[in-house]
């Protein structure tokens, strides 16, 4: 049953209690991401019921939740308000990841690399918020976005930044501009500044019009509350040696099973939202690789295409190669009708050099057409081979890609095990509490039913000790009677 369908038993929710549940549920896409206490909880917004119970205890108020979930949905094809919701979605990310980081980090009581888990997860939720809302810089091999860019700014507004920026663009490694953001913020957290920096770029939002859309999170609300956030990490001691550590094909994907609550820790009662949960997130999960899957077919259509325009412009090549060799014969050919023409004007009479210098004139006009006609098909050529190279490289490129979505989608397919495994242990865990409910019903009615038993011979025994003592007190009655007749 949907979270927003009411038991039959359970009174109907008043319009209040709907508009505040609305308020604290976010949107991203498709699905809807909710705060419940300090996890992340996932659902498909498809799932959520719109109709209401036949015979409802309050129709005004169901009546106001369809037209409240109605006008959520037409709110939801306005980009604004998806972008709005991509900037709440990523800052309660931010949030549960700085908290655990800070958490764990205090925990574990000694300095971070990184290989720590929380750490990753961390830089890759940092990654997709400086990515929100950029604006994609049009080049050979597509639209590009980086964040390196923004980054860069941070050493003319704060002089200790040009430091990192520095020694990241010294880094032999990183070959391109991500790699070098990634390597930005390492070192940034290393020296316990990368809030001060992040407050100072996020202040100027003059210069970061150039690279962000207005309503990226780098221009809203949301920015600064990140920034302020990160002011915890400042007692977090991380050492990263950037050296050897592949920083450019490293594949950003959020691990939300970190963020997921255990099942150690709930009760039988609550069984049945933590599958609900489980189930979303793996529906979510589903529903990303089928986006990465689509990724795939298009980045496999665009390498088709482009081994298609190399095997175009080989055969062009080739074309342009035979070309050349017949420029070069019909050279050739004149440059010996030009040899053998000068011979005969200075063996012949006089008469005739008039005519043959015509001749000669027409076949250098001829000669110098086809020497110009030869410059520009060799200047075609050097283009040919300069598109063909670039083509060489942006395959690589493309296969490159397919080989970091293929193991991104190799990661997701491995927390979908791990989530299929948690729902097995939560139905075997809520079948046990079941059984355990129902045996203590059985063993509750039986004491009951000896509780009444032992109280009808209570009654019985008081009953019996009435009539003891009217017996009693007749003996003593007759006992006194007898006595002074006795005397």
């Amino acid at each position: 049953m949907s979270a927003l369908t009411p038991p039959t038993d359970m009174p109907t929710p008043t319009t209040d209690k709907i508009t505040q549940a609305a308020m604290e549920t976010i949107y991203l896409c498709k699905f809807r991401v909710s705060m419940d206490g300090e996890w992340l909880c996932l659902r498909e917004l498809d799932d959520i019921s719109l109709t209401p119970d036949p015979e409802p205890t309050h129709e005004d108020s169901w009546e106001d939740l369809t037209d409240l979930v109605e006008q959520m949905r037409d709110d939801a094809e306005d980009p604004n308000y998806l972008m709005a919701n991509e900037r709440m979605n990523l800052m309660n990310m931010a949030k549960l990841s700085i908290k655990g980081l800070i958490e764990s980090a205090l925990n574990l009581g000694r300095t971070l690399d990184s290989d720590y888990a929380p750490l990753q997860q961390f830089f890759v939720v940092m990654e997709h918020c400086l990515k929100h809302g950029l604006k994609a810089k049009k080049t050979f091999l597509g639209q590009n976005k980086s964040f390196w860019g923004p980054l860069e700014l941070v050493e003319k507004l704060v002089p200790e930044a040009a430091e990192i920026t520095a020694s990241v663009k010294d880094l032999p490694g990183l070959k391109t501009p991500v790699g070098r953001g990634r390597a930005w913020l390492r070192l940034a957290l290393m020296q316990k500044k990368l809030s001060e920096y992040m407050k100072a770029l996020i202040n100027k939002k003059e210069l970061l019009s150039e690279f962000y859309e207005p309503n990226a999170l780098m221009m809203e609300e949301e920015g600064a509350i990140i920034a302020g956030l990160l002011v915890g990490l400042n007692v977090i001691d991380a050492n990263f040696c950037m050296k050897g550590e592949d920083l450019d094909s490293q594949v950003g994907v959020i691990d939300f099973s970190m963020y997921l609550k255990d099942g150690n820790s709930s009760k039988g009662s609550e069984g049945d939202g933590q599958i609900t949960a489980i189930l979303d997130q793996k529906n979510y999960v589903e529903e990303l690789n089928r986006h990465l899957n689509a990724t795939v077919n298009n980045l496999q259509a665009k390498v088709d295409a482009l081994e298609k325009s190399n095997t175009k412009l080989t055969e062009e090549l080739a074309v342009a190669n035979n070309r050349i060799i017949t420029l070069q014969e019909e050279m050739e050919r004149v440059k010996e009708e030009s040899s053998y023409i000068l011979e005969s004007n200075r063996k012949g009479p006089k008469q005739d050099r008039t005519s043959e210098g015509q001749a000669l004139s027409e076949a250098r006009k001829h000669l110098k057409e086809e020497t110009q006609l030869r410059l520009d098909v060799e200047k075609e050529l050097e283009i040919q081979i300069s598109m063909r190279q670039e083509m060489e490289l942006a395959m690589k490129m493309l296969e490159k890609d397919v080989c970091e979505k293929q193991d991104a989608l190799v990661s997701l397919r491995q927390q979908l095990d791990d989530l299929r495994a948690l729902k097995h242990e939560l139905a075997f865990k809520l079948q046990s509490s079941d059984l355990g409910v129902k045996q203590k019903s059985e063993l509750n009615s039986r004491l009951e039913e000896k509780t009444n038993q032992m109280a009808a011979t209570i009654k019985q025994l008081e009953q019996s000790e009435k009539d003891l003592v009217k017996q009693a007190k007749t003996l003593n009655s007759v006992a006194n009677k007898l006595i002074p007749k006795h005397h």
